[in-house]
């Protein structure tokens, strides 16, 4: 594939999913219906629904982890068959080794991929010293705060250079404060590389200061309501865009759109 073809090819494509599942008392819970959606290359997409509507589903097929029951889900073109190694994955609770030390937590990635373990060890130094923690190589998860720990997780995933990162509410059990500089710090990292991110929110506020689109999803099952572009410039400095009337404006429309579902939900 020529890269022209590539880029014209979406990074992420979900053609019509329905996912079924069954339960051990045999009762089928229908998650998604006729579910369609495009990530083009580079693109930043927030996932917003009701509780409970499937937006981590959404994630959970593009891993390769859930097959849809009707549909298709192709990633870089292909359908996907198994997880491909391209895909970065955040989670909301912190996916790091306790008994490991920091700076080997994020050098695991580099170092299941073959690299020589030295090497791997200077690449992720200068990974901390990115996300400002340098100096907390040597210490282990349960003696950092819950924001430094998100660090770690950001440093983890971007070091493994991912062409499509997904992230699975990542910032909700943070304070205020540190949900704020940590969004920040995420879309400083992202606009280096330019991946695609997919990132899966309840919050209106941090999918609008993110994303350069927003999907609404229904009730479950949820399908796509409606799709928001986010007008705003890039580079986005999340203590002052929020203040925006553009923003303000799009908050409205979109919770407008949402209520609904949540009311149906």
């Amino acid at each position: 594939m020529t890269n022209t073809e590539k880029q014209d090819t979406p990074a992420i494509e979900l053609d019509n999913v329905s996912i079924r599942f069954i339960s051990p008392d045999g009762r089928a819970t229908v998650a998604l219906r006729d579910f369609s959606m495009q990530v083009r290359h580079g693109e930043f997409i927030a996932v917003v629904g009701p509780t409970g509507c499937g937006k981590s589903t959404t994630l959970g097929l593009i891993t390769g982890l859930i097959r849809p029951t009707l549909g298709t889900v192709k990633v870089m073109g292909k359908v996907v068959q198994d997880t491909d190694p391209r895909i970065g994955f955040v989670f909301q609770t912190d996916a790091v080794f306790p008994w490991r030390r920091v700076i080997d937590n994020v050098a695991a990635g580099p170092l299941f991929r073959g690299m020589e373990r030295r090497e791997a060890l200077e690449l992720a130094q200068s990974w901390l010293a990115r996300v400002g923690l340098d100096k907390f190589g040597q210490h282990y998860p349960h003696q950092l705060s819950g924001g430094m720990r998100k660090r770690v997780a950001l440093a983890q995933t971007f070091i493994n250079k991912p062409e499509i990162l997904l992230m699975d509410e990542p910032f909700s059990a943070l304070d205020v404060q540190t949900r704020a500089l940590m969004q920040g710090e995420l879309l400083n990292l992202w606009s280096e590389p330019s991946g695609s991110v997919v990132f899966v929110t309840h919050d209106l506020e941090e999918a609008i200061a993110l994303a350069d689109r927003v999907l609404v999803l229904t009730a479950r099952p949820a399908t796509l309501k409606r799709v928001y572009d986010v007008d705003l410039p890039r580079p986005r400095v999340m203590e002052e865009v929020r203040y925006q009337p553009q923003f303000i404006e799009l908050s409205r429309q979109i919770w407008s759109d949402l209520r609904e579902e949540v009311h149906i939900g």
